[in-house]
């Protein structure tokens, strides 16, 4: 008897809880997406849209059932570490896809090279190229602050307004080229970040966060403000343009690009250019990131993520350590805020908001604190996500956040989890996903 009682309980139980997420579902979207606001002569009216309600409701319910056959079913007799046959072979295709990149990165570096040249390249697909591998590079200097020293940053945007204002302003004051400005705007945000180093030394976790989030919101504002220096709301514009090296510009007409080199003008040859440029910038940090993941500095950044007590006891300096990972960060921050000022010409606060912030730290937790390839993976899903979601503008951020939840339920340590020592004592050595509590040993 208790054994047929007990399949009963157990769908009984999925039926409660389906039936209470269509419930708590048809409430929240009945009210976010069920009714629409429109304008009309005299006033505002209300539009039902019940269809779209249901269909969403239908498909949280589909997860919800899904997650109860996959994910949350275990096999009879087994411990409850072990989950049953489909999770596990999605985990094995997880890791899979994690051999096959590594696998694919020099095919992938070669089609970077060789993408602006193929037949299907248009203006637009450059355009949003640049953008990805923008977000790339704040990725990875992100990464050295979150992935590498264990310190929650929710203010990098700042690095990255600062370094734009530098070259801004020194470009439009003083008539420096961008290839001057450049490390001196990595410079100065390399100095902001042991400026906010300073203060959070003896901080961690949500305090941390805390901290540097309103360090974030502190630059956004005296950006605001200072109107005579940054121009306040208004922005700076006319921001010059970078030339090919300090030999010549990319302007029509006798000296040009074209002209110099005996082609045919074309607009898009400063989208080219931008493009290697900022691929060329993006390599560099990937370059120096991973050459200082080996040295003494890197594992000093391990070693403070992983205990800071331990670091500490062990002899390194955590101030030092601390203030490295900030700097060094920072100064990748500001090499990208440099390039975002050059490429759109026009800068304001306004592109330095906390949202920034968030959506880096995204890319970073989404594809494996710690993982370089796991940045590139999820930098390109999130914004070419938001691309192609862009038509359905209203239900972006609602696909954003489920499509995140989706992915903290499968792989809470991220896309690409593992974060593999520098160093090995003997040889390496495989972990069981047993002994270790998010189930992802290596």
């Amino acid at each position: 008897m208790m054994q047929h009682k007990a399949p009963q309980t157990a769908l009984r139980r999925m039926v409660t809880d389906l039936v209470t997420t269509a419930v708590i579902a048809l409430v929240i979207f009945g009210v976010m997406v069920g009714l629409k606001t429109d304008t009309i002569p005299g006033g505002l009216e209300l539009t039902p849209r019940w269809l779209a309600t249901i269909e969403i409701v239908a498909v949280v319910v589909l997860g919800r059932l899904m997650l109860h056959l996959i994910w949350w079913r275990r096999k009879p007799g087994v411990g409850a570490g072990t989950t049953w046959v489909p999770a596990r072979v999605l985990r094995g295709w997880a890791h899979t896809l994690v051999h096959l990149g590594k696998l694919a990165r020099p095919a992938l570096l070669v089609f970077a090279l060789v993408m602006p040249f193929l037949p299907f390249t248009d203006r637009y697909l450059l355009d949003l190229s640049i953008l990805v591998l923008t977000y790339i590079m704040l990725g990875w200097g992100l990464n050295i602050v979150v992935g590498l020293a264990g310190l929650l940053d929710l203010g990098y945007v700042a690095f990255y307004a600062v370094g734009a204002y530098s070259y801004a302003l020194l470009a439009a004051h003083f008539g420096w080229s961008f290839w001057l400005c450049l490390p001196l705007a990595g410079i100065l945000a390399s100095f902001w970040g042991i400026i906010l180093g300073f203060p959070v030394l003896r901080l961690r976790g949500d305090y941390l966060a805390i901290v540097t989030l309103a360090f974030g919101e502190i630059i956004r504002i005296v950006l605001l403000n200072w109107y005579w220096f940054t121009g306040g709301p208004d922005g700076l514009s006319g921001i010059p343009r970078p030339d090919f090296f300090g030999i010549v510009g990319f302007e029509r007409g006798p000296g040009g690009f074209a002209d110099t080199f005996g082609l045919e003008y074309s607009s898009l040859h400063r989208i080219i250019f931008l493009y290697f440029l900022i691929l060329a910038l993006a390599l560099l940090t990937n370059f120096v990131t991973m050459r200082l993941r080996r040295l003494p500095i890197g594992r000093a950044w391990e070693a403070l993520r992983e205990d800071e007590i331990a670091c500490r006891s062990l002899g390194l300096n955590t101030t030092t350590v601390k203030l490295s990972a900030f700097a060094t960060g920072a100064m990748f921050a500001g090499f990208a805020g440099a390039f975002f000022a050059t490429r759109q010409g026009f800068i304001s606060p306004e592109s330095f908001t906390f949202t920034e912030s968030a959506l880096v730290l995204a890319i970073v937790v989404l594809g494996g604190m710690g993982s370089q390839m796991g940045v590139v993976i999820a930098a390109v899903a999130l914004i070419g996500g938001f691309e192609v979601f862009r038509e359905f503008a209203q239900y972006r951020m609602l696909i954003f956040g489920l499509a995140m939840v989706l992915i903290m339920i499968w792989k809470p340590r991220g896309l690409i989890s593992g974060r593999e020592p520098t160093i090995f004592l003997g040889a390496r050595k495989s972990i069981s996903a047993d002994l270790v509590s998010q189930g992802e040993g290596h």
